[in-house]
């Protein structure tokens, strides 16, 4: 295995990939009395084209995930949770993961783990009982206020990506989904060479590769080419509004932007992206205080920088009693800072961001999630900190300058009637 160490971070990652095209990373974690491997896949609810031709049903992903733990014999769900390794597994837009954590028997699990993601049994009758489940998730989630906005957000900023139907279908898509449905769903994505293991945690890495080595399919095959259909740069609808009873208004602000490229230039437009919006409005910006001494913000406010493939967008999101002036005062702000972010400022922000960067390693899910995005993407997550010392002062202007654009946002609020007003 290859062994390549990041001085900047004291971080040191083994790397091999194997002969069917499936990517191992183990980040040693001496002093960490669990282990915690993920199997990831370079597959999501944004992927619906099929080998055979043809599309699967919006949901296909996120219903596969939870089907595939099913076995003749059981549920390696509760068989390995029984055996003292929970396990559990997320749908992402692009990736789909599943993962476990133990403290003994690691090879035993991981095998497990592996049987599982690559020998898939799915029958017409498990498929009908999970339909039901999945069906009732679907009006549970449908009704929360948070989701609803989020979901019309995506929808006011795309036209034709897939970013716009939700991660888990609806009741029409849902019921489309049959065994066959899953099982070329599956035999389209779920290959070695479409999938990386990543693990970290006290374990031997030559141990981790013989495994995977020994369970998974030895057949390589090319990934996948995503087709992202072009989107237009503007958005599609400035604003929406949904009337729910909530105690405050709540809104999502969107910003549209090209999407990034592959590979460590998609990167550093990722970290790019992040800071940027630290400076703009995050916690210990100028502006979101002043926000807050006016009563226009709450602590409830998130915001971050997303990107997909053929998709990349801005979040600001929390509740106000008049979301259309933060807003506009989160535009102004980004256009100010676009014309005279100051060197000092930008270099506590720059300070800020890199220290939560290195202390979310931590976070060793994460950090495993982080390895895989990077694979598929084509760059080292573990690079970041070299990253960040290439950020400049004039990437952030000029970032501010391309990205706050009014024709490029949508504002989706959630307000009980008569809370705000119905226009800006």
């Amino acid at each position: 295995m290859e062994l390549k160490t990041f001085p900047r971070l004291g971080e040191s990652c083994y790397f091999e990939q194997l002969e069917n095209g499936m990517a191992v990373f183990v980040v040693p974690r001496p002093s960490y009395r669990r282990t915690f491997p993920s199997v990831a896949g370079d597959c999501g609810c944004i992927d619906s084209h099929m080998d055979g031709g043809g599309s699967a049903p919006a949901g296909t992903a996120h219903f596969l995930e939870h089907k595939l733990f099913d076995r003749k014999d059981g549920n390696v769900h509760q068989t390995m949770t029984a055996a003292g390794a929970p396990v559990n597994a997320f749908t992402s837009s692009d990736t789909t993961v599943y993962h476990f954590s133990c403290t003994d028997h690691f090879p035993e699990h991981l095998r497990t783990l592996l049987r599982c993601v690559s020998t898939p049994y799915f029958t017409p009758e498990g498929v009908k009982k999970e339909t039901g489940i999945i069906l009732q998730e679907l009006a549970m989630v449908s009704d929360r206020p948070g989701w609803q906005r989020h979901r019309k957000m995506l929808q006011g900023l795309y036209i034709r990506h897939p970013i716009r139907t939700p991660a888990i279908g609806d009741g029409s898509s849902i019921q489309k989904i049959t065994a066959e449905v899953l099982y070329d769903y599956y035999n389209t994505y779920y290959y070695p060479g479409n999938m990386a293991l990543c693990v970290a945690g006290d374990v031997d890495p030559h141990q981790v590769v013989s495994t995977a080595r020994m369970i998974l399919p030895r057949e390589r095959r090319e990934p996948v080419a995503r087709r992202p259909e072009k989107e237009p740069l503007i958005s599609v609808q400035r604003e929406t509004i949904t009337e729910r009873e909530v105690s405050a208004p709540e809104f999502s602000l969107g910003l549209k932007l090209e999407p990034f490229p592959d590979g460590e230039a998609g990167f550093r437009c990722s970290l790019l992206g992040e800071l940027a919006a630290e400076l703009v409005c995050g916690r210990s910006s100028p502006l979101y205080n002043r926000l807050y001494r006016e009563g226009l913000l709450t602590r409830r406010f998130s915001l971050g920088c997303s990107s997909v493939p053929g998709a990349t967008w801005l979040t600001f999101g929390g509740e106000s009693h008049d979301p259309y002036r933060v807003r506009d005062a989160i535009l102004e702000e980004a256009g100010q800072l676009a014309q005279g972010l100051g060197h000092e400022r930008f270099q506590q922000a720059l300070r800020a961001e890199y220290g939560a960067s290195v202390q979310g390693l931590d976070r060793v899910d994460d950090l495993c999630l982080g390895l895989a995005h990077g694979w598929f993407s084509g760059c080292h997550y573990l690079d970041f900190g070299e990253l960040y010392t290439t950020l400049t002062v004039g990437d952030v202007r000029d970032f501010l300058g391309r990205a706050f654009l009014p024709e490029c946002s949508t504002l989706s609020v959630t307000a009980a009637p008569g809370q705000i007003k119905t226009s800006a």
